[in-house]
């Protein structure tokens, strides 16, 4: 079952990774910087947070892109209702603290560049806003299968409610 679940999302990943790249170049639109880094891309500000809550605002693309505290430390991450499991790359996950001992590469995951190893870790937090998550799972793919971070189900389960309106999404805690 947890291989099923595991191949899943990394379908989910490879799709949530590969999709907007596609429908760039098929769709003309002003071109847009890969990088989540850069001041061009850079994540709108939450809106409004408050204990147990977080309102985060669309970029141009649709998407919510923010910073989370992940085990205390800031990450910049898309939020994917879609992935089925948080998904870092090795690069974040040794960033967060974790060693060559944490990280058992023993799952294989599909992605469009072909199977990948996967890893299976839990994350101690995750923060955003007024939003405190504990006890998270997450798969680790290698850097070259995932260059972001992404927030998919494992933690938005976790929550009380989610909810897209108006290009806000507000994540209220149980």
């Amino acid at each position: 079952m947890l291989m099923r679940v595991l191949i899943f999302a990394g379908l989910i990943v490879v799709v949530a990774t590969q999709l907007p790249a596609y429908l760039q170049s098929h769709i003309e639109a002003p071109p847009v910087v890969a990088s989540l880094n850069t001041e061009s891309q850079s994540a709108p500000p939450e809106q409004a947070s408050s204990y147990g809550q977080a309102l985060l605002r669309a970029d141009q693309r649709g998407h919510f892109i923010t910073t989370f505290r992940i085990n205390g430390k800031a990450v910049e991450a898309m939020i994917d209702t879609g992935a089925s499991s948080v998904a870092i790359n090795e690069t974040t996950a040794r960033r967060l603290g974790m060693s060559g001992n944490d990280l058992n590469f023993k799952y294989k995951v599909n992605t469009a560049n072909g199977e990948t190893p996967a890893a299976v870790v839990m994350l101690d937090r995750i923060e955003v806003g007024g939003v405190r998550v504990d006890d998270v799972q997450a798969m680790v793919l290698k850097d070259t299968a995932l260059s972001s971070t992404l927030i998919g189900m494992t933690f938005l389960k976790k929550l009380g409610s989610y909810k897209v309106e108006n290009g806000q999404m507000r994540l209220s805690q149980r």
